[in-house]
């Protein structure tokens, strides 16, 4: 076990009650204008927080994905799951996963049938990326470099006939192939992607589920423009897969949700399944140095626990990570939760989280 150094709280403040994002924060991540951008599985938005003072974050802002990605159902959740900035563009994921309906107590027979049903939400499939500039987001905006002045745009993964291209890549996988043509719902092992990192093209894709014999799995994708609004998968040097495999040894934990830090990828890992559980800090060394399908856990030297999360049963379920260096240069790790201990809300308009020393 080691243990966690908590170096810091941050205040969240909002205008108002904030029960839709306050209970439910599923995804974090900073811009380089000092703006804290937050998801949650619940909203067809992102939101950003902006800084007030050292400690403390507030001025909420709501972007309506509708307004920037045609593809977005206005009357579906997305479960955004995760959430990275790079170079000038704000990316987000939905979960990728189907969901069994939750019985409700009030009927045997009406909970009976609704543990049958296993529902899918098209915004689930959503992995996108918005221009941002100054905090704003934008569907189009114009970019520059030295060598050259070119056009930032938003766009989704998909194409005419579908938004679910890294599905259907995955139907005939030796590993995943299985829970995806099955359909089985997240929380049970089916496939759930609850983590993003990115870098240039390449994406890494963290799964909750499923883990195979207590490895979890990071997908790495890369993808390529192919008109505007449209990206698509490309094929990896050497296979004809579009999609590479990291398979990481956990502790028999899923992944809850990634960020880099440098080269390394930090994991924040948790139980697979609906159930409570210690979730712990990773460091996968040098990530972005994988060239081909890999195993990592510590006896082969690229993989080490960082630290433990304080554990709360039933509450303070860690969601997302991200590296923050706003304490005197000191690199910590910001970490949000969902199903917060009720003392960390203040007033219902305000919540405070977790800044560990990294």
């Amino acid at each position: 076990m080691t243990s966690s150094f908590l170096l810091a709280r941050l205040l969240f403040q909002f205008a108002n009650e904030a029960d839709d994002l306050i209970a439910d924060l599923s995804a974090v991540t900073l811009s380089p204008d000092g703006s804290l951008w937050i998801a949650s599985d619940e909203l067809t938005s992102l939101d950003r927080l902006s800084r007030l003072d050292s400690c403390t974050f507030g001025d909420r802002r709501q972007f309506p994905l509708t307004q920037y990605l045609d593809r977005v159902n206005a009357e579906q959740e997305i479960d955004i799951e995760g959430l990275d900035y790079h170079r000038s563009y704000l990316w987000f994921t939905g979960s990728h996963s189907s969901k069994r309906k939750k019985p409700k107590g009030k009927s045997r027979k009406k909970d009976l049938d609704r543990l049958t049903r296993i529902e899918t939400e098209e915004n689930r499939y959503l992995l996108g990326r918005i221009p941002i500039s100054r905090g704003e987001l934008f569907k189009v905006h114009p970019g520059q470099t030295d060598a050259e002045c070119y056009e930032l745009t938003a766009a989704c993964l998909s194409s005419e006939d579908t938004d679910r291209l890294l599905l259907d890549a995955l139907k005939t996988d030796d590993h995943l192939g299985l829970f995806v043509t099955a359909g089985i719902p997240s929380k049970e092992n089916g496939l759930d992607i609850e983590g993003l990192a990115v870098r240039d093209r390449r994406l890494f894709l963290g799964l909750r589920g499923p883990v195979l014999r207590g490895w979890a799995v990071i997908l790495e994708l890369e993808v390529n423009d192919t008109e505007p609004g449209i990206l698509t998968l490309n094929t990896f040097d050497k296979t004809d897969r579009p999609y590479r495999k990291h398979f990481v040894n956990l502790n028999g934990n899923g992944i809850r949700d990634l960020c880099f830090d440098g080269d390394d990828l930090l994991i924040l890992s948790g139980p697979t399944m609906d159930c409570e559980g210690l979730m712990k800090v990773f460091r996968l060394k040098d990530a972005l140095d994988a060239k081909k399908d890999m195993f990592s856990d510590r006896d082969s030297g690229d993989l080490e626990e960082v630290f433990d999360l304080p554990f709360h049963f039933g509450q303070d379920r860690a969601e997302g990570l991200a590296v923050f260096s706003g304490f005197e240069g000191e690199k910590s790790l910001l970490v949000v939760y969902d199903s917060p201990n009720p003392e960390r809300i203040v007033g219902g308009r305000s919540i405070v989280m977790d800044v560990f020393k990294l």
